[in-house]
């Protein structure tokens, strides 16, 4: 039951358990979406799996194994302008996990094929 007395049936949810969202601007560059840090609490709006690799799902995946979900999340969270990168192939160098661990990557490839599929790329 709700707080109106009102049976609801199970998994059904009144509008008011969800959060309101707030739109934030969006930038599209060079094919890729990227939101304005005044939109700290943006959510993703989709999620599809990688399929090939390509750079920019070595730099998710990176992002992924310390625990982010992209760049954007990272830069909201741990409140950084920049992230390390490598200068010879533009690989993220060097993450901070959430409980202040640092990872550190090789300048070369490290997600190889077999791990391709576990990347997740978010839509916002």
């Amino acid at each position: 039951m709700d707080q109106d007395g009102k049976q609801l049936r199970r998994g059904e949810r009144r509008n008011s358990d969800f959060p309101a969202t707030r739109n934030g601007k969006e930038k599209k560059t060079g094919g890729k979406t990227s939101v304005d840090m005044a939109s700290s609490d943006m959510k993703p709006k989709s999620i599809s799996r990688a399929k090939k690799w390509s750079d920019e799902i070595e730099n998710l995946y990176r992002f992924q194994q310390a625990g982010y979900r992209d760049e954007i999340e990272y830069k909201q969270v741990k409140q950084v302008a920049m992230v390390d990168r490598w200068p010879e192939t533009g690989y993220v160098k060097k993450l901070q996990r959430r409980d202040n661990t640092f990872y550190y990557y090789n300048k070369q490839r490290e997600c190889e094929d077999k791990e391709v599929h576990k990347v997740k790329i978010y839509a916002y």
